[in-house]
């Protein structure tokens, strides 16, 4: 019986641990970069790819955005808000997380 009581225990605490980790993998942050797709990725930054990046768009590409200062790859939670942004530096609020590298975004202002 004791033995079932310090399992539950075990059990609850590990259980507890594991979602203060995924609570906090998401942070709200504002972040600067251009809108692209997941084929491209950062050859958006050179310039001249607004054609490429809509036809990868059409054949099923994902939205993402490529973060300014560290050229990270991040995949947006909710392409709709960045529709008709293609290629266009952006500055961002929204929560990221970082565990899984994908944004939601919250505002979008074109710089």
């Amino acid at each position: 019986m004791k033995r079932a009581v310090l399992f539950m225990v075990v059990l609850l605490v590990g259980f507890f641990v594991v979602g203060l980790n995924l609570a906090s993998a998401a942070q709200k942050a504002t972040v600067s970069g251009y809108v692209s797709d997941s084929v491209c990725g950062t050859k958006v930054t050179s310039g001249g790819y607004a054609e490429c990046t809509n036809k990868c768009l059409v054949k099923g590409a994902q939205l993402v955005i490529v973060v300014d200062v560290t050229q990270q790859i991040l995949t947006i939670d909710n392409p709709d808000v960045v529709k008709g942004h293609e290629c266009h530096h952006v500055l961002l609020t929204g929560d990221i997380n970082t565990h899984t590298s994908v944004i939601h975004i919250y505002s979008l202002r074109i710089l």
